[in-house]
Formats: structure tokens, sequence, C-alpha cells
């Protein structure tokens, strides 16, 4: 019987213990964050810019510039840079050459480009040809990350 007691006296210290600590758990409340207005340049050229290709090759090298609209600076943390070039290709049934787009991709934490990606692309770029920044992604300087827009350069 004082068996039984002891059993049933030690369960309800249990259940009140884990009860309590049901209890105590406090989230923190929410604080809604509006992100400001961004924008993201390339040695001053904005997005759906239309380029020289010798300009093409001078800003390449340039590292992305991300601001708001009170001209506060953003630090980069990732983006993916897509180069799309112009290449010849063959029809196979008939021997003809034909103009078709080749594309390049990759994910970077650096900006400027790497040596290795802005040899590839200082090749003299092509009127046709596309430099695209997208999925920028970038931090304030209260650590929080927000998305800004992406950048397009078209040679012309």
């Amino acid at each position: 019987m004082k068996a039984i007691k002891f059993i049933l006296l030690l369960l309800l210290c249990f259940t009140s213990i884990v009860i309590n600590a049901q209890i105590k758990t406090v989230s923190k409340p929410i604080v809604k964050f509006k992100p400001p207005k961004l924008s993201v340049s390339l040695g001053g050229f904005k997005d759906s810019s239309f380029i020289a290709p010798q300009m093409a090759d001078s800003i390449i090298g340039l590292p992305l510039k991300i601001i708001d609209d009170k001209n506060v600076a953003y630090t980069l943390s990732s983006y993916q840079f897509l180069y799309r070039k112009i290449v010849v290709s063959e029809n196979e049934a008939t021997g003809k050459a034909y103009n078709t787009t080749s594309v390049k991709s990759s994910l970077f934490k650096v900006s400027p480009l790497p040596t290795l990606w802005l040899n590839a692309v200082r090749e003299l770029p092509r009127p046709g040809e596309e430099f695209i920044f997208f999925d920028i992604i970038v931090k304030d300087n209260k650590d929080r990350f927000m998305y800004a827009p992406n950048l397009k350069l078209t040679i012309r």
C-alpha cells in the first residue's frame, strides 16, 4: 500500500514538472520588418541596360554595388551570375551553320567575379550577349538577409 502511494506521489510530481516546463516556454513577439527598396548596379549601370562591348569588358571586373533608396550600402552575401553567349552551331541535316546561345552560370559569394570567370567573359562580348546577376542576397547592418533585384546587362 505504501509503495502504491509512493508511486502515485512520484507520478504526480513528475506530471507537475512537465506541466510547469510547458507553461514557462515564452516565445518572443514577431517584429514586422518592411525591407527597403534596393537597387543593384555594376559600374554605374542599372537593370536592363544596354552597353557597348568595350564598356562590358571594362565593368565586368568591378564589384556589384547594392544600395537602398536612402543611399545606404548593403553587404553582399551571395549571387548567381549567368553569361548568355552567342555561339555558332551546325544543323546536322543540312550542314549549315547558325547562331544559337550557350549559357554559363554559377553561384558566387564574392564580388567582383573570380579571375577564371573574368577571363572567360572578357573575350570581347558580341552584340546580343547578356550578363545577368540574379538571386542576389544581401545583409544589412542588423544581420537581416534579403533579396535584391536582378541586374541584366545586354551587349548592343
